[in-house]
């Protein structure tokens, strides 16, 4: 059975940490849930593997109009679907034959399983706001079974 690794990171809001992509080295692929903020963070993270990424409600400038609202992802057998605001999803992710939801902008990192879904949000890993220790995840694909774990970064 295939193993891959996949890191997702979110509300980046133009900093990179240098523990982000430490937690995210080995990754083969890496999800960016949006609020991206700066093009330098997706140059860095495409540094350790490739990245797919949406867009945030702050990433308003020029560049950010390529990157799309939602997104499909193929991660080894599972289908993902990535946003940045749950609250938007305008689809079933469990008919439309998802494995996992991916989103950010909450900054409260979570792994919930609703309906044979994982539903993963990694927390931010930009600036520290609110109370809320900067996060990132990890998704652990073996065929169809996926498991989230959330890794705190240290300052």
């Amino acid at each position: 059975m295939k193993k891959l690794l996949v890191g997702v990171i979110s509300d980046t809001h133009g900093l990179l940490r240098p523990a982000a992509l430490q937690a995210l080295h080995g990754c083969e692929l890496i999800v960016h849930a949006g609020d991206v903020g700066k093009l330098e963070v997706l140059e860095g993270l495409r540094t350790v593997a490739p990245v797919m990424a949406v867009r945030g409600n702050v990433d308003r400038e020029l560049w950010n109009e390529d990157l799309p609202v939602t997104r499909v992802v193929l991660a080894g057998d599972v289908f993902l679907y990535v946003l940045h605001d749950l609250h938007e999803i305008d689809i079933d992710p469990a008919g439309g034959g998802f494995s996992a939801v991916v989103s950010g902008h909450s900054h409260q990192a979570s792994v919930k399983e609703r309906g044979g879904v994982l539903y993963l949000n990694p927390g931010s890993a930009g600036p520290r706001r609110f109370s809320l220790a900067a996060s990132l995840a990890l998704l652990h694909v073996r065929g169809r079974e996926l498991q989230g774990e959330i890794v705190v970064l240290e300052e």
